[in-house]
């Protein structure tokens, strides 16, 4: 799994640009969600820090095994309230996960607690460790070949009887 941070241009003025519109707003622009990622038995567990956050305004997406998180913190005060301090990161968070092929995507799991989000991505069932077993081809009474078992008849969608192997 790669963890790709949302920076479209990579634009070292950027950063410049955006620290002067916290100045001249008033309002500090959110970064980053922090994040933990870890591998365990199960798969891969993700931990986001989304304190203050609407669970309801949390959007996990997976297109093409990119699995992306969004996120918004309104602020508590009105735009007519005389904001004294404004630290707290306001407005949308966006954070981007690349899947390998080996993680299902298809059942990724979420829950939003005490501020944090965990994500648990569980390992395909093609990409488990597996045992394979080895037969016997040599054995006697079998002469290297499949043995066939005779099933009893039984009916056709048709109708007709068949005969399962």
């Amino acid at each position: 799994m790669s963890v790709i941070r949302f920076e479209p241009f990579g634009d070292p003025f950027r950063q410049i640009d955006r620290l002067t519109s916290q100045l001249l707003s008033g309002t500090r622009t959110p970064i980053a969600m922090p994040m933990d990622v870890w591998q365990a038995e199960d798969g891969f567990h993700v931990a986001l820090d989304l304190p203050g956050v609407d669970p309801n305004s949390v959007e996990i997406t997976v297109e093409r095994n990119l699995l992306t998180i969004r996120a918004e913190r309104r602020p508590e005060f009105q735009e007519e309230h005389n904001v004294l301090v404004a630290e707290r990161p306001q407005g949308g968070f966006t954070r981007q996960l690349q899947l390998g092929e080996s993680l299902d995507s298809e059942d990724v799991q979420a829950d939003y607690s005490d501020g944090v989000l965990r994500l648990t991505i569980p390992v395909a069932q093609a990409a488990q460790p597996r045992r394979i077993t080895v037969g016997q081809g040599g054995a006697e009474g079998s002469g290297g070949q499949p043995r066939v078992v005779e099933g009893s008849r039984q009916k056709s969608a048709a109708g007709e009887p068949s005969k399962s192997e």
